[in-house]
């Protein structure tokens, strides 16, 4: 191999035509062609991604169509005098004064970085930043230590009471700062973002100094305003460290600041492959150089690089805004029901109206069959690619030693055909390239394979096509460009799974160049083709799929439609009318498949039926095809094809059901499939594979396919190395009565450097236990639920084992919010306008937990829904998210507290929003470990129904042999056992099975595991028992009071109930509280609850206007508290120690407990009003700019509080544990008067660290203060990042 081959070889155009095509035509190299590259995202600065062949922008757009960097910039503010603006972090900005800003107005946001970044990128980061924090925090914790040692060589034995608290401040400073380094936790730098309109557009400027080490560097007017990419298409940079690109968009008035950034290298991969030109080597080039490019990133940053709905429709209405020609889309995950859901149908508007080819990857779940990935495996409008390797790519790009002498499909390659009977893969192309990455890798380009890869090799080719097209004046239709693609590409091999691994085959650029200038006069048409079973017209299909050992036994008929549609616009008159083809029907199989001879086809369609006879077929997998062909011009090739797949299984007849495979021979990229009807009553099944004959170790896929209506296919893989000859057990479960494939592959490239033969022997044995319910309901009441279970297979032990793991807790929305969404790229190409439902849950855990939100009607659907979003976010009561997710949930970790979960839901058609508003969403919760360790949820069984209650006739297993039944009783949830929180609808569930497999034995082990067979089981939670109320005892303390008194204090107490239930929000609302508060203090002047409420609702009304005022009201509402309660009385009374239980005592105790509370509570506030009067006057002397205040001054400030603040300290520490986290802010506001810093951050921290109730800002400010104060500059940084995270000014965006 020549180096220039081996150049040319990392991004493979031989293969496809391409290479040759272009020697012959070097100006049709994608010119004039514009694709939209659906995927991560693309770096405009990486290799080949700048300019096209013929000079022009290489990249015309870059949108982040998940809204993942979308920053809220609705917030205005104006400059000072001085040129600076106030950030929404906090910190003060100045703009560059050369900025264009006619109105003055600044729209500030901020983002944490690392919420733009991949995880690889911030990782790094993460390690560059905690090295050099290391390097800050090592130099504070040697000075700490220095001080403490110091202190302690001069004082060895400190004896007052001073000298040992200043000692105590000095450990407290180590302690915390080698606790910091323990639980240090970098949340990422926070970016400033700044947006305005210049008279012309909108521009975008940040202030990423919390990037940089040099705080000079990373200033907001050092950067270069951006504008929407696509007016200029300049693209930014955050810095040197991170080194990753980054464009912007301004929507809604500037009301919305989206940055742009890739959330994985496969987009720019992706990019690269589709149409890099590398005009210093050429041969690295992709396809199409010639090519421009939209970047839609529809991979949402925040779900790591999942695909979203929202991305994906904002990504189609992007391709009609910028007249794509082309999509590229390699992305894509299981479906439920092919050919079917909201963007599938936007698609398909997309190629049948505005004429766009839609190219998608066919997935990497293979190598068995129907293992398609939608979309592009599964929509008839997308061209499907599945993953080709030749053997130079297998040698070059690879490294593979000795590389296969013949191009094959790559083994994982996703294979067809749907499960309602399309071909799924339509063609193949090169699934492996070295190509560019973005700037953030560190490096130009990498290898990367599979269909991902594929998908945009087809692309580039697709968009050679498009380019000669447009060059010689062809008309271009997504139809007429597919027919020349699928009619001359090269077949690979001649085998029904290599049909079905590769479609049509390996396109071929130059000779599907030649078919259209052959056929350039046929009809832009598309043939769709119906099928459906005679006598069941209700299921229209795309194909013939008999896979079912019942469909084999006899001939069926089958009707087929075929339906020309032309585009849209298509001409009535001049194209629909006149249109008529004679079509010679012709089956690849006449003895199988019988078909007309000839069909005349209109406008309007025709139908006829065809005859499938698979009864004299052997077993295995067959495939055949109808093909349509115009009489009048043959060369156009078949218009249309009707695949035929048929799998004839082997049907087991001897019991115990055991198949058995022996000698099958295996090399590099060999594949064997077998398949079996799974006999009725199997649930699970064992198998063993032993392989001989080989010397180096050889990499196996071992897979199982089954498919049932409307269900994603039950798949179970397995990637097996076998280091020596050996042997392999596994078990999976199954359904019975359906047709199961097992694959056995040889990976593609193991093996390669030996020629020996790797020899397998492989056995499957079928076992089960069926019972009478598939899933177990328990009706929450004291009755056991009846099971019966048999074993029509074979004699098998039933050992019954049921565990419930987790709780779903039901819960309807508390708001909902239907609005239409503001911006232009929620608008459909049609016009309509897309609405946004945000609904609202609240819950509470009592208990930390994992926790996992389940919305059933959306979940684990991406393409087959007709919704195009389901985002969620969790957070706390701070408005802090703490979790995200959208159609695949994540189960997060939470504390216990109070939480909101917000859904956000998108649609243009308003009624289906409206029937969502009351949608039932379920918060599952897992059981703790130390639960189950006690078997807080394992159910009993039982052989009688009054097991439960006799605590008798445990049932624990038995023999059951074939075709007898047996039952047994599952008991209830004992009442202990239950949850103590819940609510109606609560259910607990989890999995029962009832056998166990026989591997363990087989590997010597004493009993087997579980068997992999199980059935969900639920347990519906009953409601709470009522807890009776004791009758009331004569000489009760209620009994002693007259009715006119209780009736007295009885609407007092109403009257304080209604004083706390009034809102306190706005002036007015204060108002009003503060006048009745007034009369009832008039009402009940010494009633100490009233005046404790009093205070209270003074300390809510905060307000940073007259602070002062505000803080003299509380120390006044204090005293009166303080002053009505008798503290002698008080003290004497818990002085005494009282052994009486009678009622008497145990009231006077509540109400004596309860007086020392209010006390507490009230020094406690008073102490904190004192002290913030003590800091206003501080801080008033400070900024006095008249006079230098002397050091007397600031002493007469604190002197003048000084001895109110100690005195009421004093006394407040005889009724309170001072350290407690209830009152542990005023022991901190003393140590810090105190000048004991580190002691006031010890009580402190331990205060925030208490997971029992929520964070408070005060807090986290107080303790940023502290740091501050003792100079701890990096410990700034890190604390002002921790307070935007947890106390965020508002929600993100959706």
């Amino acid at each position: 191999m020549s180096e220039s081959t081996f150049i040319a070889s990392l991004m493979p155009k031989q293969e496809i035509g391409a290479q040759k095509f272009l020697e012959t035509h070097p100006t049709y190299d994608g010119r004039g062609v514009i694709i939209a590259i659906f995927d991560s995202g693309v770096d405009p600065a990486a290799a080949g991604l700048q300019v096209t062949s013929d000079g022009k922008p290489k990249i015309l757009d870059i949108i982040d169509c998940t809204g993942s960097g979308d920053i809220d910039t609705s917030k205005v503010v104006k400059a000072d005098s001085n040129g600076f603006i106030a950030g929404a972090s906090g910190s003060q900005l100045m703009v560059n004064k050369s900025w264009k800003n006619p109105s003055g107005e600044w729209r500030v946001g901020y983002k944490l970085v690392y919420d733009l970044f991949t995880e690889t990128l911030t990782a790094r980061l993460k390690k560059e930043r905690k090295k050099k924090w290391d390097e800050k925090h090592a130099e504070a914790t040697l000075e700490a230590l220095s001080k403490l040692t110091a202190f302690d060589q001069k004082h060895p034995k400190p004896g007052s009471s001073s000298l040992k608290k200043e000692r105590e401040d000095l450990q407290s400073r180590v302690d915390y700062l080698q606790k910091q380094a323990d639980c240090y936790e970098d949340k990422g730098p926070v970016i400033d973002a700044v947006v305005w309109y210049d008279g012309s557009v909108w521009r975008a400027a940040l202030d990423t100094q919390d990037l940089e080490e040099d705080p000079e560097n990373g200033k907001l007017a050092n950067f270069t305003p951006l504008t929407n990419y696509r007016i200029e298409r300049k693209y930014g940079v955050f810095s040197k460290l991170d080194a990753c690109s980054l464009s912007v968009n301004i929507y809604n008035d500037g009301s919305i600041l989206s940055i742009v950034t890739d959330c994985s290298p496969h987009g720019t991969h992706v990019a690269g492959i589709t149409a890099a030109h590398h005009p210093e080597e050429h041969l690295l080039n992709g396809i199409a150089p010639g090519a421009q490019i939209i970047s839609c990133k529809i991979g949402d940053s925040r779900l790591g690089s999942m695909e979203t709905g929202t991305g994906l429709i904002r990504a189609l209405i992007a391709v009609v805004e910028n007249k794509c020609d082309l999509i590229n889309m390699s992305y894509g995950e299981p479906t439920m029901m092919p050919d079917y859901g909201r963007f599938v149908e936007l698609a398909n508007e997309v190629v049948n109206k505005y004429g766009v080819i839609f190219v998608s990857s066919a997935g990497n779940d293979g190598p068995s069959l129907s293992t398609l990935g939608a979309p592009g495996g599964t929509s008839s409008s997308i061209i499907g690619i599945g993953a080709y390797v030749s053997p130079v790519m297998a040698s070059a790009a690879h490294c593979v030693v000795e590389p296969p002498t013949e191009g094959l499909e790559y083994t994982w390659s996703s294979r067809g055909p749907t499960v309602d009977g399309d071909l799924g893969v339509c063609l193949s192309a090169p699934g492996g390239a070295v190509a560019p990455v973005p700037t953030w890798t560190l490096q130009r380009r990498m290898l990367m394979n599979g269909t991902s890869m594929a998908s945009p090799c087809a692309c580039g080719g697709v968009a050679l096509l498009l380019s000669s097209m447009k060059a010689e004046g062809l008309p271009i239709s997504p139809y007429t460009v597919r027919k020349a693609l699928e009619n001359t590409a090269t077949i690979i091999g001649n085998q029904p799974d290599e049909k079905l691994s590769t479609g049509h085959g390996l396109m071929q650029v130059d000779q599907a160049y030649e078919y259209l200038q052959n056929c350039k006069d046929a009809p832009a048409v598309w043939y769709r083709v119906k099928i459906s079973r005679s006598g069941n017209s209700g299921s229209n299909m795309r194909g013939i799929y008999l896979r079912e050992a019942s469909d084999c036994q006899q001939t069926s008929e089958w009707t087929v439609q075929v339906e020309p549609k032309f585009h849209e616009d298509a001409d009535k008159l001049e194209m629909l009318v006149p249109f008529e083809e004679y079509i010679q029907l012709k089956s690849s199989n006449s003895e199988v498949v019988k078909v007309p001879e000839y069909l005349l086809l209109t406008h309007n369609g025709r139908s006829f039926n065809i005859l499938v006879d698979p009864t004299s077929l052997p077993e295995g997998l067959h495939y055949f095809e109808v093909h349509g062909i115009d009489c009048k011009a043959p060369q156009r090739g078949p218009v249309f094809r009707l695949p035929v797949t048929i799998i004839k299984p082997l049907v087991l007849r001897v019991r115990p059901p055991v198949a058995s495979f022996s000698g099958l021979s295996f090399e590099a990229g060999h594949i064997e499939r077998r398949f079996i009807e799974v006999p009725i009553g199997a649930t699970w099944v064992e198998g063993t594979i032993r392989t001989s004959g080989f010397d180096t170790p050889r990499k196996f896929f071992i897979s199982s396919v089954q498919i049932c209506p409307k269900k994603r296919p039950i798949h179970w893989e397995s990637f097996v190395t076998f280091s020596s000859p050996s042997l392999k057990s596994f078990s999976f479960a199954v359904e019975g009565g359906r047709t199961m494939e097992i694959t056995i592959a040889q990976f593609w490239s193991s093996g390669n450097g030996s020629h020996a033969t790797t020899h397998v022997d492989l056995e499957v044995e079928f076992r089960g236990i069926s019972a009478n319910k598939e899933d177990i309901f328990l009706s929450g009441t004291e009755a056991p639920t009846k099971i019966d279970v048999k074993a029509l297979l074979s004699t098998e032990k039933l050992v019954p084992s049921a565990c419930l793991t987790k709780i779903r807790v039901p819960y309807r929305p508390v708001k909902s919010v239907l609005l239409p969404l503001p911006t232009t790229r929620d608008r459909l190409p049609s016009g309509a306008q897309i609405y946004g439902l945000t609904l609202t849950y609240k819950f509470t855990l009592s208990e930390a937990c994992d926790v996992t939100p389940h919305v059933p009607l959306l979940n684990n659907r991406i393409y087959d829904t007709k919704f195009e979003s389901q985002f969620y976010m969790i957070s706390d009561i701070n408005k802090h998210v703490l979790a995200m997710g959208d159609a695949y949930p994540k189960s997060v970790k939470l504390s216990k507290g109070d939480y909101n979960l917000r859904i956000f839901l998108r649609h243009d058609n308003t009624q289906y929003l409206e029937k969502l508003k009351k949608l039932v969403l379920f918060i599952e919760k897992k059981f703790e470990e130390k639960v189950l360790s006690d078997s807080f949820v394992s159910l009993k069984f039982y052989s009688q129904p009054d097991g439960p209650i006799t605590g008798l006739d445990i049932f624990s297993s038995s023999q059951l042999v074939p075709g007898e039944t047996q039952a047994f009783y599952i008991g209830p949830v004992s009442e202990d056992k239950l949850p103590k929180d819940y609510s109606a609808g609560t259910v607990l569930l989890g999995k029962i099975t009832y056998g166990k497999d026989s591997l363990g034995n087989r590997k010597g082990e004493q009993t087997g595991k579980a068997c992999p067979a199980s059935s969900e089981i639920f347990y519906i939670v009953p409601p709470p028992a009522k807890v009776e109320e004791k009758d009331r005892e004569e000489g009760s303390s209620s009994s002693k009071i007259s009715l006119n008194q209780r009736l007295e204090e009885e609407v007092r107490d109403a009257k304080l109930k209604v004083l706390s239930s009034l809102p306190r929000e706005k002036i007015e609302e204060c108002e009003e509280w503060g006048r009745f508060a007034a009369s009832l203090k008039l009402e009940y002047p010494k009633h100490t609850p009233l005046l404790a409420q009093i205070l209270e609702g003074l300390v809510s009304m905060s307000s940073n206007e007259d602070k002062k005022r505000h803080d003299k009201e509380v120390i006044d509402a204090a005293n009166e508290v303080i002053d009505n309660i008798d503290k002698e009385e008080l003290a004497k009374y818990f002085s005494m120690k009282s052994e009486s239980e009678d009622d008497d005592a145990a009231e006077t105790k509540k109400k004596m407990e309860s007086l020392r509370d209010q006390l507490a509570n009230a020094l406690y506030r008073k102490g904190l009003a004192l002290a913030e009067i003590n800091l206003s006057e501080i801080q008033k002397i400070e900024r006095d700019d008249d006079e230098f205040p002397s050091q007397s001054d600031t002493a007469l400030a604190v002197d003048d509080t000084r001895d109110l603040f100690e005195e009421n300290y004093a006394e407040f520490r005889k009724w309170a544990d001072a350290t407690s986290h209830k009152y542990g802010l005023l022991t901190v506001v003393h140590e810090r008067r105190c000048k004991r810093l580190g002691s006031a951050l010890k009580v402190l921290n331990d205060f925030i660290q208490d997971d029992s109730r929520p964070p408070e800002k005060k807090l986290y400010d107080l303790r940023l203060s502290l740091i501050e104060e003792i100079g701890w500059t990096h410990l700034v940084s890190y604390e002002k990042v921790g307070i935007l995270v947890h106390f965020p000014s508002d929600y993100p965006l959706f």
